[in-house]
């Protein structure tokens, strides 16, 4: 019995050794990705050249929730944008739903846009709108409404505005990994709603896993209703799984706005764990909380005005008959050590490489 006790002992300490490596590696790997985005963004590296700007264009964004921080932070872009140009904006708040959004998107064809934004919902939701806008010939742009950079011909889309969806998600997962020294246990936030978000979510449950860590559940729930059943969610995970749980990984920081209450209810400091961690997209109450280290350490922040801007620029080429720029925003790891710098004080991610003055200049302002 003796024999097999030590026999079983050196077994397991080999198995240890052998996989110190591996650790070793996976940890540099996560380490490596999180220092590349957490770094300043201070070059321009988006287009120097296209089309004049256009005169006197009306447009209409249709925002699928305005409650949502990051697709607030696109209509305030586009609007700025749009204002350098000389053109009309109007904005339309689909609330949250697929019927608010339908019924946005007919007020919108009646207006008779000269171009259609489609922000923060999946295109193929509203199809049908789609088809008789392009039908129309009304140009249409996009943010979040794909998975992809780019066009998006089978509903019209003449360019799709995002990150990479796929490096904001490894980015996020990176961060939780080694911030739990290689042994995290996850649960993951998503919406099966939304295209874009089940591959995000579903990329982060890779990463982990690929690196060694542990995704506790991964829960669908809708990003529409998180005031409602954030609250009760939380504390059943927290029953459920207790100090098992050390960090949360979500596809957008609207999850954390409604997690704090329950957390703070069952004695968690605001730096305790769960760690929370969202892939996207740096709304202005996620950076009020790593600021105040109160129930979120990171956001991985898109550049939602430079992302505004972006939009405009594309339907500018569109207007003229040249091709999408080719153009993909930078990301940015946001923590409590870079919260205060390209554009951290105004509580956004505003890259620090004067894209404002490069499309003005594009344009011809």
């Amino acid at each position: 019995m003796k024999r097999r006790t030590l026999l079983q002992a050196t077994v397991a300490t080999v198995a240890v050794m052998l996989s110190m490596p591996a650790l070793a590696d996976s940890m540099a790997d996560a380490k490596a990705v999180v220092e590349k985005y957490a770094s300043k963004v201070s070059a321009w590296d988006g287009p120097t050249s296209g089309p004049k700007g256009a005169a006197a264009k009306n447009i209409v964004i249709l925002a699928g929730d305005m409650k949502n921080g990051g697709i607030l932070g696109v209509v305030n872009g586009v609007q700025e944008a749009a204002g350098a140009l000389g053109w009309t904006v109007k904005a339309l708040d689909g609330a949250g739903s697929i019927g608010g959004r339908t019924a946005a998107f007919g007020q919108a064809m009646a207006l008779k846009p000269d171009g259609i934004i489609i922000n923060g919902f999946d295109a193929v939701e509203q199809k049908p709108a789609m088809e008789a806008a392009k039908a129309a010939g009304i140009p249409m742009v996009s943010w979040h409404a794909a998975s992809a950079v780019g066009p998006v011909p089978e509903v019209g889309v003449f360019a799709n505005v995002t990150t990479d969806a796929m490096e904001v998600s490894k980015s996020a997962a990176d961060w939780a990994f080694a911030d739990a020294g290689g042994k995290p246990g996850v649960i993951i936030f998503t919406d099966s709603t939304y295209a874009i978000a089940i591959a995000k979510a579903d990329r982060m449950k890779k990463e982990i896993e690929d690196l060694g860590g542990t995704v506790l559940e991964y829960v669908d729930t809708p990003i529409a209703e998180t005031s409602q059943r954030m609250p009760q969610l939380t504390t059943s995970l927290l029953q459920k799984y207790g100090a098992k749980w050390t960090h949360s990984l979500a596809i957008n920081d609207l999850y954390y706005d409604f997690m704090g209450p329950s957390l703070a209810s069952a004695g968690i400091a605001g730096d305790g764990k769960p760690v929370n961690v969202a892939a996207g997209d740096g709304s202005e109450s996620a950076y009020q909380r790593i600021r105040a280290k109160q129930f979120q350490a990171v956001t991985v922040a898109e550049p939602l005005n430079l992302q505004g801007w972006q939009l405009v620029d594309e339907l500018n080429r569109a207007f003229a008959g040249a091709p999408w720029s080719g153009y993909v925003s930078p990301l940015h790891v946001v923590t409590s050590q870079n919260v205060e710098f390209d554009g951290g004080p105004k509580n956004s991610f505003d890259p620090d490489n004067g894209y404002r003055d490069q499309y003005k200049k594009i344009w011809g302002k």
